[in-house]
């Protein structure tokens, strides 16, 4: 055989052996995208959480909680959350202890039975108020609810209308902020209350930068009361900055708990020259008596959120609830498909 042949030989055997060979193996095995929504309920808000879980079309997940008798909290999932999205709503009204700790033990069951992601939906953030040291050996309340959320194995929270901008900054995993300034806007437009003969109304210094930004939803001027604090849940309006006569005011907060930060600041506003006052807040917690002292105050009506429960029974005729449940179905839907928080509100939830 000549040298060409057995050259060309051997690269026959070559081509041969080269497409023979077995493919090296995989150092991993491919799955489809198999992703898993399911939504579960504290005992904070059974209501809001349903109606998120209707919006969404999908059903409650069954999980078990109770008290024992000591007062100590018990959870269980009645079914498997291995690999899914699990999201967990949970407001912070009374009993606020208890439904934190509540949350915490839900958070931890759910990590511990290997949920994929812990999302805590808290449309009240609990110990909001306490996010500063205010005076000396006080404790910064909010970072320490940050911390217990963090360390039970939440992953992500979901929250509307923080009391401040700070909070976000004691989390070291994601906060998606909602606000309900959308829906106020929305509320006071379709009752024709927008433009020159409306004031945006803010109760402190504090909320100035929210009162404009509502202020530009509705095509108003703004104005801001000078408030002080002499004790908790008490408050004293000494001025009314900016022009306020003959306009209807529009005053909003973040939340109305005993409700005389704004009885003082309606007064005030009345005596300063405007034509009515209506009060809106995201929380309507109305501790104690409050309901009866509102109805009672020369305002014109007062716009709350079901972020946290309402008293129904005892509601006046002067207060109207707005639902969120719409806007927190779609947070959690975005969350889930990994789209933007931001674009539902069009950039309108950077408050702070």
């Amino acid at each position: 055989m000549s040298q060409t042949a057995t050259d060309d030989a051997q690269v026959e055997d070559l081509e041969g052996a080269m497409t023979t060979d077995p493919e090296p193996e995989q150092r991993w095995i491919e799955r489809g995208p198999r992703k898993r929504l399911m939504l579960f309920s504290g005992r904070s808000h059974p209501v809001l959480a349903q109606h998120i879980a209707d919006k969404l079309g999908i059903e409650l997940g069954a999980v078990e909680l109770e008290t024992f008798a000591n007062g100590e909290t018990y959870c269980h999932y009645k079914e498997s959350i291995r690999g899914s999205d699990v999201f967990l709503v949970q407001t912070g009204c009374p009993p606020v202890d208890r439904n934190l700790m509540e949350l915490l033990l839900m958070a931890q069951a759910a990590k511990l039975a290997s949920a994929k992601r812990i999302t805590a939906v808290m449309p009240w953030f609990p110990y909001s108020r306490q996010e500063k040291k205010s005076a000396p050996r006080e404790p910064i309340s909010a970072k320490l609810v940050a911390d217990f959320l963090q360390d039970a194995g939440v992953d992500r929270v979901l929250t509307m209308d923080l009391h401040a901008g700070q909070i976000q900054g004691f989390f070291d995993i994601p906060v998606d902020h909602m606000t309900a300034l959308p829906l106020f806007a929305q509320y006071f437009r379709d009752k024709g209350l927008s433009g020159e003969s409306v004031v945006s109304v803010s109760p402190d210094p504090g909320r100035a930068k929210m009162a404009r930004k509502f202020g530009q939803m509705l095509e108003c001027d703004m104005a801001v009361m000078n408030k002080t604090r002499p004790a908790h849940d008490q408050a004293a309006i000494s001025q009314v900055i900016g022009d306020v006569t003959g306009k209807v005011a529009l005053m909003g907060d973040d939340m109305i708990v005993t409700g005389g930060t704004l009885i003082a600041a309606a007064a005030a506003l009345k005596e300063a020259g405007a034509v009515s006052v209506h009060v809106f807040a995201t929380h309507g917690h109305f501790a104690g008596n409050a309901m009866e002292k509102l109805a009672g105050a020369d305002l014109a009506e007062i716009v709350v959120t079901d972020t946290v429960p309402i008293d129904t029974l005892n509601q006046p005729e002067m207060l109207a609830v707005l639902p969120v449940s719409g806007l927190l179905a779609e947070t959690i839907l975005s969350v889930f498909t990994d789209g933007s928080v931001s674009e539902i509100f069009s950039g309108e939830n950077q408050l702070f």
